[in-house]
């Protein structure tokens, strides 16, 4: 089988240069998945240093939106020759740094959603860069298919 066969990968937002604007990724559902990478990958950066977050909700709409808990991410200069560092994550937010060609992963398993009350949703959220010419994509790669087949579960719907 290939990757294409065993992930669910999804844009958060394509490619683009995010001058003055936050980002705000679609919502993927988890109902189908037991996890998700999230890859924000930096190109052109002339140094901005927005602020990232993770928001669940209870459908791909934004229903009841609120916060989801993150304590970890990692990062590396892409074509650089090192491996991702981890770093904690403070507050449940941190900023993207101001280097180009960053790639800033992070890791969400389906159970850190508030499920009980049902929360199975998630996004990724960039704050603006302010006027620096920064471009910015986004990807969520879902793992875990819950029913597996030879088209995986589409997570842009509930």
């Amino acid at each position: 089988m290939t990757l294409v066969e065993h992930l669910g990968i999804e844009s958060a937002f394509l490619p683009k240069d995010i001058t003055g604007a936050a980002q705000v990724g679609d919502y993927v559902c988890l109902k189908g998945y037991q996890h998700v990478t999230i890859v924000l990958q930096q190109g052109a950066w002339a140094g901005g240093t927005p602020a990232v977050t993770l928001f669940q909700a209870t459908d791909v709409a934004a229903g009841n939106e609120k916060a989801l808990s993150v304590t970890k991410r990692w990062t590396k200069v892409g074509v650089s020759g090192t491996t991702f560092v981890e770093t904690a994550v403070a507050a449940d937010t941190f900023n993207l740094p101001a280097v180009a060609n960053t790639v800033n992963v992070l890791e969400v398993d389906a159970d850190q959603l508030d499920v009980t009350n049902g929360f199975d949703c998630l996004t990724v959220k960039v704050a603006s860069p302010g006027a620096n010419a920064d471009v910015l994509s986004g990807v969520y790669l879902l793992s875990g298919a819950r029913y597996m087949g030879a088209t995986m579960p589409d997570a842009k719907i509930d």
